[in-house]
């Protein structure tokens, strides 16, 4: 009986393993059928720096996609696929609004492919155009000031060129990344001597706008020396989450050394001061966020008020206190919350996000820091290092 229970139970672990046992593929390819007949009804629909065409697809079993050759610059070609499931290609990538020859090709499952059909497209004008013409070049504290519009939110580099040593030599300074519908950048760490500047525009297929050329002197600023005090006043919030984050952590000279971390318990707005230790005409400070898997989410502040004062009520009030600005945080990706770039990672904290003063204020020794709004949503606010910038 014993040995009939072993039999048994081999033989059921044997079905199991044949049950398991994972099948051949089977292809149905035959490699002798003859090419796909072509697509018909061809129709087009230009779009900036591109077009959308439309066919319809043959009535053969050994179709398995479509395929758009182009040439989107001399000598480039470029493909676009879509498989038997659909009748739409989008073209992209071409530098101009000329005429330009498609050929589309019905292609089997052996890979043999139809005589082209020939189809021509006239796109509208490329986005890196469109944007070129409110591209805007302007002197800045310490160096120069870029503002764009990126209307169709297309994959743009903005690349900042200049004869920084006076010999008719214009040399890439610094490159931006972007595909947010707008925003600003600035390049630092300029002497205030009068240069020869220029910018443009590239996309991810190397199509290039026209230079915008400017001579421009950088205005003068100087770092605030570190580390900074901290006032603390009534009402400010003062008190870190836990002892390890507090306040003096903004101003510790460290981005990656630690955070100042308010309380969960908190509310927005809530708002802290800083004692600069001398009057500052303060042109622009800088914020890194904090890291590695909280950048442009979490507790980072997305929307900030910054105030200055020469004599801070002792009672916390907002008497003696002047608005300087109101700031938005900038997302160079413009991806939705929850996502993050490696451009984004490198501006919102390696590098730290610059927020200039668009008036010249007047010199204070107080500033006050107001959180209006986090990236997460929440009422606590974390931030890795602050810096200020200006002349004293």
């Amino acid at each position: 009986m014993k040995r009939l229970q072993q039999i048994i139970m081999v033989l059921l672990l044997a079905l199991v393993w044949l049950g398991c046992k994972e099948e051949p593929r089977i292809d149905h390819i035959d490699e002798n059928a003859p090419a796909p007949g072509q697509v018909s009804n061809v129709k087009t629909e230009s779009t900036p720096g591109g077009a959308i065409v439309t066919y319809r697809i043959p009535a053969d079993e050994n179709l398995s996609y479509v395929k758009a050759v182009y040439e989107i610059q001399p000598g480039v070609f470029k493909e676009g696929k879509a498989s038997y499931y659909t009748d739409t290609i989008r073209l992209e990538g071409f530098g101009d609004t000329r005429e330009y020859n498609v050929q589309l090709f019905s292609v089997g499952k052996n890979e043999k492919a139809s005589a082209p059909v020939d189809v021509k497209v006239t796109p509208l004008t490329p986005p890196v155009y469109v944007s070129f013409k409110d591209l805007t070049l302007e002197a800045g504290f310490g160096g120069v000031k870029i503002k764009f519009q990126n209307e169709y939110q297309a994959n743009l580099a903005i690349v900042l060129r200049a004869d920084t040593v006076g010999n008719g030599v214009m040399l890439p300074v610094q490159t931006f990344y972007t595909k947010a519908r707008s925003g600003s950048f600035s390049v630092r760490g300029l002497s205030p001597t009068e240069k020869n500047f220029s910018v443009y525009l590239r996309d991810r297929w190397n199509n290039k706008s026209d230079e915008l050329e400017k001579t421009l002197t950088p205005l003068f600023e100087q770092q605030v020396p570190k580390p900074f005090t901290a006032l603390r006043l009534p009402n400010d919030e003062q008190i870190p989450v836990e002892p390890q984050y507090p306040l003096e952590k903004m101003w510790d000279g460290v981005i990656d050394g630690g955070i100042f971390a308010s309380r969960h318990s908190s509310v927005l707005p809530q708002w802290f001061t800083i004692d600069l230790n001398r009057s500052v005409v303060v042109s622009r400070m800088k914020m890194h966020q904090r890291t590695p898997n909280y950048t442009y989410g979490g507790g980072n502040v997305k929307t900030f008020e910054l105030y200055g004062s020469n004599n801070p009520s002792a009672d916390g009030s907002w008497d003696n206190w002047t608005l300087l600005s109101k700031f938005e945080s900038y997302k160079p990706s413009g991806l939705p919350l929850g996502q993050v770039s490696s451009e984004d990672y490198n501006y919102g904290h390696t590098l730290g996000e610059d927020f200039e003063l668009e008036e010249t204020p007047a010199a204070y020794r107080y500033y006050r820091f107001k959180t209006l709004a986090t990236y997460g949503g929440g009422p606590q606010i974390t931030i890795a290092e602050l810096s200020f910038w200006g002349k004293f």
